[in-house]
């Protein structure tokens, strides 16, 4: 009997059109022979499926299910595709474990500590697992004098919100009287700010995932930006950016970031597929940890697709494999 995915789009984020890429691919993957999708769009207004005839069917938010022509549909899980809140900082995740319903990706708990920068990278730094750079937590509502900031951080660095994805509002400072505006462009999406040392290296880029009760790394890619940085166009405009999979590495480095990688997917106890960036050092190849993405982008030149595609497996094999693994940790 096919099992019932609700695929879950959207979200109240400026990574909503990111979002809807995202599960166009995911659904254009998964196999309809074992699966009926259906896709739900999350908005602020509706949550709400619309099926090949435009006709459209609220989601009933005290069980998470649709009545389509006088039928109950329970979903047997439900395959998370939001950037951003609430499917990535765990506030959805959270809802679902409410109902007893399992899902995709990491749990409530695990979501919205990866969510905060912030407060991730502390745990990181504490795994002794990889290097953290210095980073500041700054409040909207707690100003510091720019001062008082450069008393505790060296230039250059990244000014970012605390809770954000795609690059948002991210900016370089090199220089103090770039700070207040940078810090204005954060402020003006959410009132949490991170500030974080510069490290001069190579970026890279490594999709894992739990099937079976492994962990798996994915390929390494390394990111070639013609921008100062990755920022959102160099994310999302082709040819802005240059993504090699798989990375052109030495082997011993390549095992480094894949097994530092898993590690640190253990040590937060995730689940499903997540994307960890680091930055190799120059000169020192000490590894640096930048972040982690517990909902990775998987529009069809997205990086973890990439990798995917690089260990010749297809992305319907890939995605039944998360959907299997969410399945199973139903009857647990």
């Amino acid at each position: 009997m096919k099992k019932n995915i609700a695929l879950v789009a959207g979200g109240y984020s400026g990574e909503y059109a990111i979002s809807i890429k995202t599960a166009i691919t995911i659904e254009n993957n998964i196999d309809k022979e074992k699966y009926n999708v259906y896709k739900i769009i999350v908005d602020k207004q509706h949550w709400a499926y619309t099926n090949a005839n435009g006709e459209v069917t609220e989601v009933d938010r005290r069980d998470f299910s649709l009545s389509i022509d006088n039928q109950k549909i329970i979903f047997d899980t439900v395959f998370i595709a939001i950037h951003g809140t609430p499917g990535e900082d765990g506030k959805f995740q959270g809802y679902l474990e409410m109902l007893g319903i399992p899902f995709t990706s990491c749990g409530a708990i695990v979501a919205g500590l990866t969510f905060n920068k912030i407060y991730c990278n502390r745990v990181i730094a504490q795994s002794n697992l990889v290097h953290v750079s210095k980073s500041l937590h700054l409040h909207k509502d707690r100003t510091w004098p720019i001062t008082k900031i450069l008393e505790q951080i060296t230039l250059p660095v990244f000014v970012k919100p605390a809770e954000g994805g795609s690059s948002l509002a991210t900016t370089k400072v090199k220089h103090a009287d770039e700070m207040q505006a940078a810090l204005d462009a954060v402020y003006a999406f959410e009132p949490q700010a991170m500030i974080e040392e510069y490290v001069k290296g190579r970026e890279f880029s490594i999709g894992v995932y739990k099937t079976k009760g492994l962990i798996q790394a994915l390929p390494v890619t390394e990111i070639i930006s013609s921008k100062e940085f990755f920022d959102y166009e160099a994310k999302y405009t082709p040819g802005v950016s240059n993504e090699v999979t798989p990375a052109e590495l030495d082997i011993t480095i390549a095992e480094l970031i894949a097994n530092t990688a898993k590690n640190i997917y253990d040590v937060l106890n995730c689940r499903g597929i997540c994307r960890v960036d680091f930055i190799l050092e120059e000169n020192t190849n000490k590894l640096y940890f930048l972040e982690i993405n517990t909902i990775p982008g998987q529009s069809e030149n997205s990086i973890v697709p990439q990798q995917v595609r690089a260990i010749g497996m297809n992305l319907q094999d890939f995605y039944g494999e998360l959907i299997e693994e969410s399945l199973s940790q139903a009857a647990i």
